[in-house]
């Protein structure tokens, strides 16, 4: 797909257009997953980031904003518990409900692969032509939006994938 001919109507250009952009992000997330060295997912990391930007929160909210069923969200955190980067306390107001939190080691990790992302993702950015990135913050701020991603409230917390 070239740029002289994207139709920006066509919902199909413009999903096919977001998907080779959403490539590119998830290859720059996995490397720097990877450059941190802790043998986490992206799924896995997804958990963190969730928790990082939300908050503390039962199994069954988090199973539902990852949209997974709730097994897989206990196998995950099981996972992120053994290695100690999350925590799963007694919920005060309901002794039979787990409340998952992130550890500081789990924390350490988002802000490392958040620093190692933006980075790259600088660069990136910089290589753009100047009116290109003009309207990228736009697009992108009503892309999340419509998602249900809530918005970054400093640049050193980017998030998810």
């Amino acid at each position: 797909m070239t740029r002289s001919k994207v139709d920006a109507t066509d919902i199909d250009v413009l999903t096919d257009a977001v998907l080779t952009a959403s490539r590119l992000l998830v290859a720059v997330s996995a490397q720097s997953i990877a450059a941190v060295g802790d043998a986490i997912t992206l799924p896995q990391f997804r958990v963190l980031v969730v928790l990082d930007s939300r908050g503390p929160m039962k199994l069954t909210t988090l199973a539902e904003i990852l949209d997974v069923n709730p097994s897989t969200a206990t196998r995950m955190v099981d996972r992120l518990f053994s290695s100690e980067l999350v925590a799963r306390q007694q919920n005060p107001a309901s002794r039979r409900e787990v409340v998952i939190e992130l550890t500081p080691a789990g924390r350490k990790i988002v802000r490392s692969v958040t620093r190692r992302r933006r980075t790259a993702i600088g660069k990136i950015v910089q290589r753009m032509p100047e009116r290109d990135r003009r309207g990228l913050v736009d697009a992108l701020v009503a892309f999340a939006e419509a998602g249900g991603e809530p918005a970054v409230d400093t640049g050193e917390n980017l998030g998810w994938i």
